[in-house]
């Protein structure tokens, strides 16, 4: 059996697969609200609890924020995640622990075309290609072509310094820079982004917040709630906020298609924006990101995918747990206990 994971500031994802005519098959699987644990092994004895006796043979979970020698600090999250405690968990060496973009990465690597939206058709090559995906932060990873196969790369770079392209952005990045000091493009580029850039329109001025959006945010997601309001059209605010934050992710989508070079193609995932889709079809995206001025040409040629399948991630966990039984079992570091 292969446990695999996907977790996130919001909530934790966990199934138990197994191979079935040399494919993956999901056998149980859960949702789990990641603030209601102290580790992410509570999480996973608890779902391993609920269902019947399971042996685990391998198990990848992919976590938010950088994976270095096996430890990871959760970027949203109070969480210490390390191989040695999940290898302790599942009792298997056979573990792995990668950044949730790189497992992503996997995931979209094995999509059918029918779990991709096409923004932009471009001209389809077998090159580099990049994953953008906004969510509780912003994730990006690329996928590089060395002749035989893709391999995933993680980065942080949504945790690169914000670049405004213009006066209004240059407000917004003032706005921000008092509140945290630094401002990367996750501030702006992500759930509570966007949330950001409409607090930051409503203090510009502009008249009253409404009443009706005030008392839905104070009781709902805020972020959630000024998408909703802008998708219907019924804040001029809103719609506003969600215009800006789409423009700039597709901005910064295409920065980071210019540099990798990923002319193979760019991926859009995340939570965001399968919900936002329409916006994401209007128009607004695709203008941010082929505004590069000597080399707008070339982003035209890019092919750009709108992810719709929610479980990326937790399917690409899976395919690296599924690598993991091939040949010997991995060694633990030093200092390491076998389970």
């Amino acid at each position: 059996m292969i446990l695999a994971g996907d977790v996130g500031g919001t909530k934790t994802a966990l199934a138990l697969f197994e191979v079935r005519r040399r494919a993956l098959a999901v056998v149980r699987e859960a949702v789990l609200p990641s603030q209601g644990y102290a580790a992410l092994t509570d999480a996973i004895r608890q779902f391993l609890l609920e269902g019947r006796p399971a042996s685990i043979d391998a198990a990848c979970v992919g976590v938010a924020g950088p994976v270095i020698d096996g430890r990871c600090t959760a970027t949203n999250l109070p969480w210490v995640v390390d191989e040695a405690s999940l290898a302790a968990c599942v009792s298997t060496t056979r573990v792995k622990l990668v950044n949730d973009l790189e497992a992503t990465g996997h995931g979209v690597l094995g999509l059918k075309p029918s779990a991709l939206a096409t923004l932009q058709a471009g001209e389809p090559r077998q090159a580099t290609m990049a994953l953008i995906a906004a969510g509780t932060g912003l994730g990006e990873v690329l996928l590089v072509w060395d002749g035989r196969r893709y391999r995933v790369v993680s980065s942080e770079g949504g945790h690169t310094d914000f670049a405004p392209r213009n006066e209004l952005e240059i407000e917004l990045f003032r706005f921000l820079r008092k509140e945290f000091g630094r401002v990367s493009y996750e501030r702006v580029v992500s759930g509570p982004g966007l949330y950001h850039i409409y607090r930051f329109l409503q203090a510009s001025g502009g008249g009253p917040e409404a009443e009706w959006l005030r008392a839905r945010m104070e009781t709902g997601d805020p972020s959630a709630v000024v998408a909703e309001a802008a998708l219907d059209g019924r804040d001029p605010r809103a719609v506003q906020a969600l215009d800006v934050f789409v423009s700039i992710y597709g901005a910064e989508a295409g920065n980071l298609a210019l540099k990798a070079l990923a002319v193979g193609g760019v991926f859009i995932g995340g939570g965001i924006a399968p919900k936002i889709r329409a916006k994401f079809e209007d128009g607004t995206f695709l203008n941010g990101f082929h505004d590069k001025g000597r080399l707008s040409g070339m982003m035209a040629s890019i092919p750009v995918h709108l992810v719709l399948e929610p479980r990326a991630a937790l399917l690409g966990a899976a395919a690296i747990a599924r690598s993991l039984l091939s040949g010997p079992a991995p060694k633990l570091r030093a200092g390491q206990s076998a389970p």
